[in-house]
C-alpha cells in the first residue's frame, strides 16, 4: 500500500484558519492553546488535567452500562488515565469516510502516548444531541460499476429534536444490497449493517454498533451524552455555564478579533444569543437571552430555574466541546476543519468555565485509489488535483493526452512561428505607424484564440474517437472526486470495505500518523 501527501492548501474548500492552524499557527495562536504540531507537549498537557477520583467513577460506571467491559474501560478506571477524544454524528450507514478516520486517529494518537508512560483511551463522542436530521439521514455509496448512489431514511414525522433517539420506519437494506452486489465481501457487510440497523432501533444505537463492529480489534469507547448517567454527571458544570453571563462580552470580542485578523466565526454571537438549548418532549428547543432570563419560545427562565432543570439542557456548538472535557479527562481532541474552527471561539469558554484546553489535533485524511485507477492516473499523468475540476474539465485534460504527439508538435511549433511572425510584423509597424501596432495586438488575440480553440476541438475529437478514455475519465471522478466532493466526505467506508474487505481498515490504521497534518493518498 503506497502512500502520498498533499498538503491541505491544494484541496478544494480548505479555509483559511485552518490552513493557517495547520501550517502557519504563530498566526491563529492567539485563539488556541496548543500547536497541533506540538506533539511532545501532550505530556505536560495531561499532567495539568485535574480529574477527580468521583467523577471517573461515575463516568467508568456510565460506560460500562454503554459499552461493556473492556481493557481500556479498566484503564481509564485507574488514576492519571487520561482520553483522546473524537466525534461525529450518528449519520446512516457509518456516515462519511472520515468518521473512521477520525477514530483511527484517535486510537493512534492514544497508543503512542501509552507507548510514552501516559495511559491513554481512545473514546468516541456520539454526537446524538444534534438535532439536524436532513444532515445525517442520507449516506452515499458506490457499487462495481463506479456510479455513486445515495441511500436515505425518512423522518419519524416532524423532527425538532436531537437525532440520536429517533426510529426511523424502515432502513434501507435492500438499497444497499443492490447497491454493493458484486463486489467480493458485499455479504459480509451486510450481515454486519443488518446486524446494526435492525427494525425499531434508533439511529444513534445503530451507528454505535456498526461502527464498533467495523473497529473492533481497536477497543474504542463509545460516549451517548443523552444517557441519564452522563447528564447527571454534566449537571454541575451545566449549572456553572449558565451562571457564567461574563462570557457572553468575551464571545462577542473574540468574533471581532477573529474578524480582524481576516477570519470569520463559525458562530455568531450577538446579546441574546445564549449557548444552551432545553430538550423538552422531545425537541431542542433554543434558548435566548434578555436581561437576566432565559426565553424559549413560549416560555421565559430565570438562571435558578434551569440550574434546577441541568440535566435537560442541552449545549450548542461551542459550549459542547468544553462540556465534554469537564466529563472526561481529554488530552486531546481529533477533529476535522469545521470542527477545529469553532475552538477558536470555544477557547473563550475553555479558559472561563474550564481553566485547560486539550490540544486539538486534525484528523488524518485519505482519498482511497484503487488499482484500476492508480493505473489510470500513471497513463495520464495525474495527481489527485487535477480531478477538482470535475469530470468535464478532466475529459478536456484526459484528452490532451490522447493527442498523436505528431498533432501536439504540430500545434506547438504553429504557435511559436506566428509568434515569431507576429513579433517581426509588429516591430516593422512601429517605426512605420504607431495605430497599426495596437491593431496588430488586437488581431494576435484573436490568432492566437483561434489556434487555442482548433487544438481543443483535435483534443475533443480525439476523447470522442476513445470511448474507453472518455469511461476512464468517469471512473476516476466517481471514485476519486464523486460530485466534486472529496471521496472522505461523501462516501461511506462500506463500499470500500465490500470491495476489499474488511482488511482495508487495518491497512489504512498502519498509515495513520499524529507527525503528518498533509492529506493522504492510499493506493489499495
Amino acid at each position: 500500500m503506497d502512500g502520498a501527501c498533499i498538503r491541505h492548501t491544494e484541496l478544494p474548500g480548505t479555509s483559511r484558519l485552518y490552513a493557517d492552524y495547520l501550517y502557519s499557527f504563530d498566526r491563529v495562536a492567539q485563539f488556541y492553546r496548543h500547536s497541533p504540531r506540538a506533539l511532545d507537549q501532550l505530556p505536560r498537557i495531561a499532567q495539568e488535567i485535574e480529574y477527580p477520583d468521583d467523577r471517573r467513577s461515575a463516568l467508568v460506571a456510565a460506560l460500562l452500562a454503554q459499552n461493556g467491559p473492556s481493557a481500556n474501560l479498566d484503564r481509564l478506571a485507574q488514576k492519571g488515565t487520561v482520553a483522546v477524544v473524537t466525534g461525529q454524528q450518528v449519520g446512516l450507514f457509518s456516515g462519511p469516510s472520515y468518521t473512521i478516520y477520525k477514530a483511527l486517529t484517535a486510537v493512534r494518537v492514544a497508543r503512542e502516548l501509552s507507548a510514552q508512560g501516559i495511559p491513554a483511551v481512545p473514546v468516541f463522542w456520539l454526537a446524538t444531541e444534534d438535532h439536524d436530521f436532513a444532515e445525517i439521514s442520507k449516506s452515499w455509496l458506490f457499487g462495481p460499476s463506479g456510479e455513486p448512489v445515495s441511500l436515505s431514511v425518512d423522518p419519524p414525522g416532524v423532527v425538532d429534536g436531537p437525532v440520536g433517539p429517533l426510529v426511523p420506519r424502515t432502513y434501507p437494506i435492500e438499497g444497499l444490497q443492490a447497491a454493493l452486489k458484486g463486489f467480493e465481501s458485499a455479504d459480509e457487510v451486510l450481515e454486519l449493517v443488518k446486524r446494526a440497523y435492525q427494525p425499531g432501533r434508533p439511529l444513534g444505537v445503530a451507528f454505535r454498533d456498526l461502527v464498533r463492529s467495523l473497529l473492533a480489534r481497536f477497543d474504542l469507547l463509545y460516549l451517548d451524552p443523552l444517557d441519564p448517567a452522563i447528564r447527571a454527571i454534566g449537571a454541575p458544570f451545566v449549572r456553572q455555564a449558565l451562571g457564567a453571563s461574563d462570557v457572553y462580552p468575551a464571545l462577542i470580542e473574540r468574533g471581532k478579533v477573529l474578524e480582524k485578523s481576516g477570519y470569520h466565526a463559525q458562530v455568531h454571537i450577538d446579546p441574546q444569543t445564549s449557548l444552551f438549548f432545553v430538550l423538552d418532549g422531545g425537541q431542542r428547543v433554543a434558548l435566548k437571552r434578555q436581561g437576566d432570563r432565559y426565553l424559549s419560545r413560549d416560555a421565559s427562565y430565570s438562571v435558578g430555574e434551569l440550574a434546577a432543570m441541568a440535566e435537560r439542557i442541552s449545549p450548542n456548538a461551542l459550549l459542547r466541546p468544553v462540556l465534554q472535557d469537564y466529563l472526561l479527562p481529554t488530552v486531546a481532541y481529533v477533529g476535522g476543519p469545521a470542527e477545529l474552527a469553532y475552538f477558536a471561539q470555544s477557547e473563550v469558554l475553555y479558559s472561563r468555565l474550564l481553566g485547560r484546553m486539550p490540544m486539538m489535533l486534525p484528523r488524518n485524511g485519505f482519498t482511497l485509489v484503487d488499482p484500476r485507477s492508480a493505473k489510470l492516473m500513471e497513463r495520464y499523468r495525474l495527481q489527485l488535483p487535477s480531478l477538482f475540476g470535475g469530470e468535464n474539465a478532466l475529459k478536456e485534460s484526459i484528452a490532451g493526452q490522447l493527442l498523436p504527439s505528431r498533432v501536439t508538435t504540430a500545434f506547438a511549433e504553429t504557435k511559436a512561428q506566428t509568434s515569431v511572425l507576429l513579433d517581426r510584423l509588429g516591430a516593422e509597424l512601429t517605426g512605420f505607424d504607431a495605430g497599426l501596432v495596437k491593431a496588430l495586438s488586437k488581431s494576435r488575440a484573436k490568432v492566437e484564440y483561434q489556434l487555442s480553440k482548433m487544438e481543443r476541438k483535435t483534443a475533443r475529437e480525439s476523447l470522442r474517437r476513445d470511448e474507453r478514455a472518455g469511461q476512464d475519465a468517469a471512473h476516476l471522478s466517481h471514485l476519486l472526486y464523486p460530485h466534486k466532493h472529496l471521496q472522505e466526505r461523501l462516501y461511506s467506508i462500506l463500499p470500500f470495505v465490500a470491495k476489499h474487505g474488511l482488511g482495508v481498515i487495518d491497512r489504512i490504521e498502519e498509515h495513520t500518523c499524529i507527525d503528518c497534518v498533509d492529506h493522504h493518498v492510499l493506493t489499495i
